[in-house]
């Protein structure tokens, strides 16, 4: 299970954390169990009053889209075409209940009145067609809609867009936020979905921040022949690493001890540990070509990072693409036609 708490907070900020530990980082590493406990709460119970999710519902702290939005006039257009196109589907998890999420049909497709498959205007659902679907996936403590942009190009591109909402993230969040881990597990299911409507479909999984973690930890499970590519944006390593980095550059605190405890709470309460939540070693059974993108300037999830994933990728296809100067998940807003320009290229070789 997966998803990146670094991924935002650059957009929430370190006031937003340091009330919350202050008191306890002065205890020091006696007070592990406590702090990782509530390293925990802050950071993936949504439904803690104390956490990183509770705070952005009261309005006490901005997400991570507040920033790509005042930097990018195009923002305010796409969220209203998503808005009015969006319409809801549903899975069931391997683990029980409904997972939720957005679609944005192409032309001819839409979703069912229950949410739970997709049908086609002509009648042709469940005839091998390949259709071409894109399954985005969003950033920690985001929601779909923040990738109103990007789906609004794939929509423009003739791709159907699949938007689910990670757990414990709008309409999932009465789930533990799982750091892309689960959530990777989960496509599966909501690439099933497209496949009993368009046996044939080309699928490409496209994610960013916690959503790029997503998607390359999805690359090594057992996919099916229709995901043709996969493109990462700055994704971490591991939660484990991302962790780390947070905990030092926002609360000064020596990461082992608190992230040890964090991480037993975690695997006690929501099945996983911080450190098999790794995208790097999901990659080395990476089989399907990838595209990598990384800002430059990235401070959230260190630029080293770039490397480390890249390297780690096992499949006989991969490219790398650096956008100068772009800070976190900022790289599409900082030189757009060289980041789409890229992407679409990457598409046309091995989606379309």
């Amino acid at each position: 299970m997966s998803c990146s708490v670094g991924t935002r907070l650059e957009g929430v900020g370190a006031y937003v954390l340091i009330p919350v530990f202050g008191a306890l980082a002065a205890a020091g590493v006696g007070a592990a169990g406590v702090t990782g406990s509530a390293l925990f709460d802050f950071a993936l119970n949504p439904r803690s009053e104390r956490s990183v999710m509770a705070r952005l519902r009261a309005g006490e702290a901005e997400g991570f889209d507040s920033e790509a939005a005042a930097s990018d006039p195009r923002r305010f257009e796409a969220r209203r075409w998503f808005e009015e196109s969006k319409q809801g589907v549903q899975i069931e998890a391997s683990d029980g209940g409904s997972l939720r999420g957005w679609l944005l049909p192409a032309e001819g497709i839409r979703a069912s009145d229950d949410g739970r498959a997709l049908e086609s205007l002509d009648g042709a659902t469940g005839e091998p067609r390949g259709r071409v679907f894109g399954i985005l996936c969003h950033g920690y403590s985001g929601r779909p809609s923040d990738l109103c942009i990007e789906a609004q190009i794939a929509h423009s591109f003739g791709i159907t867009v699949l938007a689910p909402a990670a757990r414990g993230h709008e309409r999932n969040d009465d789930r533990y936020v799982t750091m892309g881990w689960c959530d990777a597990n989960d496509l599966l299911g909501w690439i099933d979905l497209i496949r009993a409507f368009d046996p044939a479909a080309r699928i490409v999984l496209y994610g960013v921040s916690m959503g790029g973690a997503e998607v390359m930890m999805a690359s090594g499970l057992a996919l099916p022949p229709n995901v043709r590519c996969i493109v990462e944006d700055c994704g971490y390593t591991s939660v484990w690493d991302e962790f780390s980095v947070q905990i030092g550059m926002q609360l000064k605190l020596p990461a082992v001890p608190l992230l040890n405890a964090a991480s037993a709470v975690c695997r006690a309460r929501a099945g996983y540990g911080f450190k098999e939540a790794s995208a790097e070693r999901r990659l080395r059974r990476a089989a399907v070509p990838m595209l990598f993108i990384h800002g430059s300037e990235d401070r959230f999830v260190p630029f080293w990072m770039l490397d480390r994933l890249y390297d780690a990728c096992a499949s006989p296809v991969k490219e790398k693409l650096i956008i100068e100067g772009a800070g976190h998940g900022l790289s599409s807003t900082v030189d757009p036609d060289r980041y789409w320009g890229a992407v679409g290229s990457f598409l046309q070789r091995y989606l379309f």
